[in-house]
């Protein structure tokens, strides 16, 4: 006497197909896959990478330097000799704006790294040991979060004067505490898992499990915030370069440039558009990234 298999219902059917149709994805193939699905984000990394080659390869098609000056070219409109016109000292705006881009590219690359680099040590401690640790270590960051950022980088910048080292320093003394707070929660919801747990059973170190086990699965939101963190900071240092406390002569950058060339506007407005509008672009181009990453590695916009 044979037994037959019960066939399966629609619903087990469907199920099982989902199953074997479907294939297994990591965290970062499926986050890859809805990046490149948000043209907004695509867009941004595509203007990204072209203002990024811009400022590196530009300078050496120029045949202009952005230091030299030609005080019988003064103030010419834009033409085919100068694309972008020339500033009240001669110069080529359009060299100037390639170097003017990299500088402000570096100084917002360059203060994320110290921010992450302040945020995942403060917050990592603070989220992992909990207790009076973490209600000290916040305490602290309420004391920071309190002052305005305006004024505690205005306040900084005039201590330790303008120029590009300090800029370094005031933005990463400023902007390391969201970082710090997005670390601290993350490891916060991750502490208690199974796998944490495993590897204390197992006598990992505080430096294994933190370094091994809790920041790579943070990453994600960490790489959100980052990308979120240089388009603030190129505008922090073109506002400290607009009113003098920022990029000094014989170095330039976008928010130098426009403290230029707003004595001009009202003769000679192409001085002051050309930099502020690679400034708005570039401030565009970067949010449009951070939100396609933050919809990317968020789970409740996975199917």
């Amino acid at each position: 006497m044979s037994i037959q298999a019960e066939p399966f219902s629609p619903v087990q059917q469907t199920a099982k197909a989902e199953v074997i149709n479907r294939p297994s994805t990591t965290l970062w193939q499926d986050a890859r896959r809805r990046f490149r699905m948000n043209p907004l984000a695509m867009g941004g990394l595509f203007v990204l990478i072209l203002i990024i080659l811009y400022a590196l390869l530009g300078p050496f098609l120029s045949h202009f330097n952005y230091y030299s000056n030609d005080l019988h070219a003064t103030l010419i409109p834009p033409s085919w000799a100068h694309p972008f016109g020339t500033d009240e000292l001669g110069r080529d705006i359009l060299t100037r704006t390639m170097y003017g881009t990299r500088i402000s590219l570096v100084i917002g690359f360059g203060s994320v790294l110290i921010n992450l680099t302040i945020g995942i040590f403060y917050g990592g401690i603070s989220g992992y040991f909990g207790g009076r640790i973490d209600n000290f270590m916040q305490r602290l960051i309420d004391i920071i979060f309190s002052i305005p950022d305006l004024l505690y980088v205005i306040l900084l910048m005039v201590t330790l004067g303008a120029g590009l080292k300090n800029i370094f320093i005031v933005l990463g003394l400023v902007n390391w505490v969201p970082m710090a707070r997005i670390v601290r929660g993350q490891i916060l919801a991750l502490r208690e898992q199974e796998f944490v747990l495993a590897a204390r059973t197992l006598g990992a170190s505080t430096r294994r499990i933190l370094m091994k086990h809790l920041l790579p699965n943070s990453i994600g939101q960490i790489i959100v915030v980052a990308a979120l963190q240089v388009p603030a900071a190129i505008f922090m240092e073109a506002f400290l370069s607009f009113i003098g406390l920022g990029i000094q002569p014989p170095l330039v950058s976008l928010g130098y440039m426009a403290a230029e060339g707003r004595v001009d506007i009202p003769a000679y407005p192409f001085a002051l558009f050309f930099p502020a509008v690679l400034i708005a672009i570039l401030m565009l181009a970067f949010n449009f990234v951070g939100d396609g990453l933050r919809d990317a590695f968020d789970p409740k916009m996975r199917k």
